[in-house]
């Protein structure tokens, strides 16, 4: 069974019949000799900043795109609502759905992940098989992705995070070598410093990495050891971001030490491809003062626990500043991913919140159920701060409208990112309390935060940051800037791989 192909505004009729690999490919754009096929994970935070590369791919450079996602462990209605935004000259295919049914019911997001792009691979192999009009140039994997790495074409990984996560990848890879995994990632340093980037506590290191018992922990090694083999990194990053980690991957590359990582980024979504906003949400921030209100959200996949969710009300009503609160369902089992769980329809996040506490903040606070325009909120002249889980979506949404965060990691490299921003950048505070990753934060040292970001002295060097960041994002995708820059080498590497292989020397 194959795949199905659609153009990028058709995409209702992805999972109804597969035709055959050579059926399928013949529906792809023949006219540039530069096909790019882009392998994504089954999740939206890698999903959206690959659907901007593979704009910025066809619209820049005409490259013939097409972008393969996965069935399964995503919500369909929101894939093709990010897929429809892209240009009709890139094509989506979607691969057939594969049996999970064998794995354990209490098997972690990460192995869950990683075992569904396995057990697809052979459907991806077979769809590039069936390039009858011509080779494909190359191939463009996420980070779950690295076994689909060709041999025949180049070879891209897209990092839809932080050029530390990739400086994680490598030093376990560098710590096992080519053995099975036999140590301890707790037997590490702690902290253990990442050339050019943050001195990490072990707490910091995202979740899997810091015990190889976890069953994740031997997919990781795994992938960081199929690096070498790939043609370089593209990363949803930027220089003037992680300035002396990109110097060190730089000088890495010229040594022939590592693959060429090129900081790409920011790939922040549009204003105009989010969803239509139900909420009133931007009219009651058109209604609040400039630089008054603290933005309150922690992504698709957060959830806080009851205790939690009480105390963050408390500590909000307590500071005594405007607030515009994203309520999810809390967790009743400890864990704080709710990746891949669907709340049901009588569902309601707002009845767990305290007794009276909406009628209390009414006015000066805004509590929207699950969701809210993100881009537009946080670009919104009223917001003032972001309380962020600090995935790194968020987290680069937040920099672009010049934001600064409190920083309230919850799971994966989140609390990575929490150090980076904390330790290296500037751009945002932390709680106390967050230093194990795991402790309550209570109402006090909550409302502590949201003061010392908003009025406080160190609050005014993180609020000055932020403005100099977001003058940084601007300039890395200006007319000569280093993401563009970086985009147009791989760009014209691909262009001479793909003359090579149709036999003309050259690229008209």
């Amino acid at each position: 069974m194959a795949a199905t192909t659609t153009g990028a505004s058709d995409t209702s009729s992805a999972s109804t019949e597969w035709p055959s690999p050579s059926e399928l490919m013949e529906k792809l754009p023949s006219q540039q000799q530069v096909e790019v096929v882009m392998f994504a994970s089954p999740d939206a935070g890698h999903l959206i900043p690959l659907v901007e590369l593979a704009r910025r791919l066809a619209t820049d450079h005409g490259f013939a795109v097409t972008l393969v996602t996965l069935t399964g462990m995503s919500d369909p209605a929101k894939d093709a609502a990010v897929l429809s935004s892209l240009p009709s000259s890139v094509a989506t295919a979607v691969l057939p759905a594969v049996s999970l049914d064998d794995l354990p019911p209490d098997i972690g997001f990460g192995t869950l992940m990683f075992e569904l792009v396995r057990r697809s691979l052979p459907h991806h192999r077979a769809l590039l098989e069936g390039a009858s009009h011509g080779p494909v140039t190359a191939l463009v994997c996420d980070f779950f992705g690295t076994a689909a790495l060709p041999l025949g074409a180049q070879g891209y990984v897209f990092f839809a995070n932080s050029l530390a996560m990739i400086s994680i990848m490598r030093h376990i890879v560098e710590l096992h070598g080519d053995d099975a995994v036999t140590g301890e990632y707790r037997d590490l340093p702690d902290p253990l410093p990442l050339p050019g980037g943050p001195v990490l506590r072990h707490a910091d290191l995202p979740d899997g990495f810091r015990d190889w018992n976890d069953p994740v922990y031997a997919y990781l090694v795994e992938e960081a050891r199929r690096y070498g083999r790939a043609d370089g990194f593209l990363v949803n990053s930027f220089e003037e971001l992680e300035v002396a980690m990109a110097e060190t991957f730089k000088r890495d590359a010229e040594d022939g030490a590592f693959p060429p990582v090129y900081p790409v980024g920011p790939f922040v979504r549009s204003s105009s491809s989010e969803e239509a906003d139900e909420s009133a949400c931007l009219e009651w921030l058109d209604r609040q003062p400039e630089d008054s209100v603290v933005y309150v959200s922690f992504g698709t996949g957060g959830a806080l626990s009851v205790e939690q969710t009480a105390e963050l009300a408390a500590g909000l009503e307590m500071s005594g500043h405007r607030f515009l609160w994203v309520v999810r369902m809390p967790s009743l089992d400890g864990n704080p991913c709710a990746l891949g769980t669907i709340p049901g329809d009588k569902d309601d996040p707002l009845a767990w919140l305290p007794e009276g506490f909406l009628e209390r903040t009414s006015g000066r606070g805004l509590a929207v159920v699950a969701w809210a325009p993100q881009v537009r909120v946080l670009s919104h002249p009223a917001t003032a701060s972001f309380v962020s889980h600090c995935g790194w979506n968020s987290t680069l949404e937040s920099v672009a409208a010049g934001v600064p965060m409190v920083a309230w990691p919850l799971y994966t490299e989140q609390k990575t990112n929490a150090a980076f921003l904390t330790e290296v950048t500037g751009v945002a505070l932390r709680p106390a309390a967050r230093g194990d990753g795991h402790g309550l934060v209570t109402r006090e040292e909550i409302a502590a935060a949201v003061r010392e970001l908003m009025e406080g002295e160190k609050g005014s060097a993180v609020r000055g940051r932020a403005r100099e960041l977001r003058q940084a994002s601007k300039r890395a995708w200006s007319s000569e800037g280093p993401s563009r820059r970086a985009i147009g080498e791989v760009a014209g590497k691909l262009k001479a791989a793909a003359a090579l292989v149709n036999g003309n020397g050259s690229i008209a």
